[in-house]
């Protein structure tokens, strides 16, 4: 593609319909925008525009549209798929601005939020009056719902609740041509021509600029219990998960993480009992009182209004883990307790990242298919002589599988060659092994930058044309986040 770069004329425009200090070109500003979590990729853009209404975005697409100059819609910059990397520079539009929540409808259990509202603060605004709202990623402390529309993110709770479009009622958008439009209705039923708010969940920027987000709401769970379970064989724990379903129990969350990703997580971020020098075995009871047979875990919450319903759910769970050769199942006695088991669960993420260079794979398999899935994955990693550390959302078979490229703890080290070479080979055998166990190429991360080129796994090539027709059909000119989803 060739685009316009970006002139003095076009930087003026911009900043008459934002103001100067909402246009930034100093290398600073550029450089802070240019990458994502993705990997260790950087793209500069052009220029950074904040605007802070739905009529500003409007004005700065059409600047965009008529003058052909590529547009990358950016939230908090936490995606792992490279969605927000301006790979062919332009204007990288920021919603950070946005960042409203507009109206919290108790009477109706909806919201009404800007893009730019961090998932947490939305949470515990919501919370204050009741309510609930599941979708939980694990940046939920700083990615912006706007982002999480992108990608439908899920989160540990997905499993009982849903993903992020499970919730979506209503979008305001800006067309990638400057007409701003509404999507669906405030309704939970609604039947009313193509669904235009589902296209646009998931489409990764690529279709337009979500400026306005109406949200399902649910009254708050009132109590929870959280187990952590551990297993000495990580396929075993994998064989628990969709056993436990099949025993008509569904957990609010259940997660699995391999040792190494335990590891590298609790040392990555000490609980704060462990940054005051206090013992913390009774909150991550590992090695001195397991041995260190531990192989993986499993990170199980139970939640509901009822206490006695719920300590009959987890006996009926315990009495299936114990199946598979699990060790002594240990629950949270405290809050603090529960917190820090998921301050651990959170953090696997980040430690992974600041352990080494990594490619984190997002795969999903009908959950029964987990223990396959694991033992491809290592069977793979065997043969392209990579380590990999295997976490996710086990109850809705969505395992991140982190190749690694140097293991400190060994002497692994690939060479660059390799990396750029050979484990591209390897992740399409892993993505090949998902689509033969029924399942697909991402779960909740998306496609964006880095993907793209495994699509031909998930799709007939007729399906990836109507995508493509779709795209041109709202963007015609191409500007909207190029580069990303397809080839």
């Amino acid at each position: 593609m060739k685009f316009t770069k970006i002139n003095p004329t076009h930087i003026s425009s911009f900043q008459n319909i934002v103001g100067k200090d909402f246009v930034l070109f100093d290398k600073d500003s550029l450089d802070k925008y240019s990458s994502d979590e993705t990997e260790d990729l950087k793209f500069l853009p052009e220029v950074v525009v904040k605007p802070n209404t739905p009529e500003q975005i409007a004005e700065i697409l059409k600047i965009c549209n008529k003058e052909f100059i590529p547009l990358t819609p950016r939230g908090a910059g936490t995606g792992l798929s490279g969605g927000a990397l301006p790979v062919f520079g332009g204007v990288i539009l920021s919603t950070e601005r946005l960042n409203r929540i507009i109206e919290i409808d108790e009477r109706n259990l909806q919201a009404t939020v800007e893009p730019g509202v961090i998932t947490q603060v939305f949470q515990e605004a919501v919370i204050e009056k009741g309510l609930f709202y599941p979708p939980d990623p694990s940046s939920c402390g700083s990615c912006f719902l706007g982002g999480n529309l992108a990608e439908s993110a899920g989160g540990p709770r997905a499993v009982k609740y849903g993903v992020t479009k499970e919730y979506v009622l209503n979008l305001e958008m800006v067309l990638p041509t400057g007409e701003i439009i509404w999507t669906g209705a405030n309704v939970l039923k609604n039947s009313t021509g193509y669904n235009l708010t589902q296209l646009m969940v998931g489409s990764e920027g690529t279709l337009g600029v979500i400026t306005k987000i109406v949200f399902k709401l649910l009254p708050y769970p009132k109590t929870n219990v959280v187990m952590l379970v551990p297993f000495f064989s990580a396929e075993k724990a994998c064989e628990a998960v969709s056993a436990v379903f099949r025993a008509g129990v569904t957990p609010s969350a259940m997660e699995f993480m391999e040792r190494d990703a335990i590891d590298w997580a609790a040392a990555h971020s000490p609980t704060p009992s462990q940054r005051e020098g206090e013992s913390d075995v009774k909150i991550l009871p590992f090695g001195k009182d397991l041995g260190w047979a531990l192989s993986a875990c499993l990170l199980i919450e139970v939640d509901g209004n009822d206490m006695d319903i719920i300590m009959k759910d987890v006996e009926r769970i315990t009495e299936v883990l114990e199946k598979f050769e699990c060790g002594e199942i240990l629950f949270a006695d405290t809050e603090e307790q529960k917190q820090n088991l998921w301050r651990l669960r959170r953090n696997v993420a980040e430690a992974v990242k600041s352990h080494s260079v990594y490619k984190e794979e997002d795969t999903v398999v009908p959950r029964a298919e987990l223990p396959k899935l694991l033992a491809g994955v290592k069977a793979i990693g065997e043969k392209y002589g990579f380590k990999s550390v295997c976490y996710g959302h086990a109850g809705d078979g969505n395992l991140h599988v982190n190749i690694i490229k140097e293991d400190l703890s060994t002497s692994l080290r690939m060479t660059d060659e390799k990396w750029n070479n050979e484990i591209p080979k390897a992740i399409r055998e892993i993505f090949t092994l998902c689509k033969e166990l029924k399942g697909t190429i991402s779960g909740e991360h998306g496609i964006g930058w880095v993907q793209k080129n495994y699509m031909d796994i998930a799709f007939h090539p007729k399906a990836i044309e109507l995508q493509k027709e779709i795209k041109n059909i709202f963007d015609p000119k191409g500007i909207m986040n190029p580069g990303k989803m397809f080839v």
